[in-house]
């Protein structure tokens, strides 16, 4: 799964794409296009693409969304300059809310809590780290994939060992404090449904 950010003012005529974080890069440039691969595994985690805005009439600014007929010209472009990389990029909703239907304390610490959570055609484990997380409870998710409103992106990881595959969030994390600010996870109204985006929860609260 790959993620698409453009910034203009800042960066200038340049798309970038990402799958993943590494610690040690290799980077290679060819034409307008450059490769940031793991050194290790050798697999591609960013690619920037450059002078690209007039071929796939981008907008916005910061995380955006790409068509399928704007991939289609991205892997056409990367694979002409000489990559073997393609993008594969995942438009379904990252911020949902899930229904939390196992929490059970970790081993060997006082604060983190692995839960099981209904994101409603899936579950999902994810471990958190708020007091007020319990079983029973419908919660904000944000799943792999999601841009957080401070830019930070949520990748599958591991937390003292445990894979945890998102993330239970607060409403100030998500920049949402007018609809209810306290500390915590944002405990969600029983009647919303697992699976239900974010832009529809935020209806439910300012309707």
């Amino acid at each position: 799964m790959w993620l698409a950010f453009y910034n203009p003012g800042t960066l200038g005529d340049v798309l970038l794409l990402t799958s993943g974080k590494a610690s040690v890069v290799n980077t290679e440039s060819k034409d307008k296009v450059t490769v940031i691969s793991d050194k290790e595994t050798e697999k591609a985690v960013s690619v920037n693409i450059f002078g690209i805005a007039d071929e796939l009439g981008l907008t916005g600014n910061g995380h955006i969304q790409l068509s399928n007929e704007q991939v289609d010209e991205v892997n056409r472009i990367i694979q002409e300059a000489g990559f073997e990389v393609t993008i594969v990029v995942d438009n379904s909703p990252k911020f949902v809310a899930g229904y939390v239907e196992e929490c059970e304390d970790m081993e060997d610490s006082d604060h983190l809590s692995i839960t099981q959570t209904d994101i409603g055609d899936d579950e999902v484990q994810i471990v958190c780290g708020a007091s007020n997380i319990d079983e029973d409870m419908t919660v904000l998710v944000a799943l792999p994939g999601a841009v957080m409103p401070n830019g930070s992106i949520i990748w599958p990881g591991e937390l003292r060992g445990t894979p945890s595959h998102g993330m239970i969030c607060s409403t100030r994390e998500l920049g949402l404090t007018h609809i209810e600010d306290a500390p915590g996870i944002w405990e969600l109204d029983d009647d919303i449904e697992p699976g239900t985006p974010l832009d529809k929860v935020i209806q439910a609260y300012q309707g």
